[in-house]
């Protein structure tokens, strides 16, 4: 079963998107582009915020629980 897990790989601003990227199973600048786009919506800065804090970080030498 997989679980969502910011990337310790695939991270530029805390690996929120890279681990959404990898637990979609998607490249990881696709779905930076896709949260820029969202930047211009007006609560997704407090939702990025949030997984940031909430999701937790892959443990070492795993990425998204596979």
């Amino acid at each position: 079963m997989k679980k969502l897990y910011r990337s310790r790989t695939n991270k530029i601003f805390g690996g929120v998107a890279g681990g959404f990227a990898e637990y979609f199973d998607l490249d990881p600048v696709i779905m930076r582009l896709f949260f820029f786009g969202l930047v211009f919506s007006g609560a997704f800065l407090l939702a990025y915020i949030a997984a940031w804090i909430f999701v937790p970080l892959a443990p070492e030498g795993k990425e998204n629980g596979i």
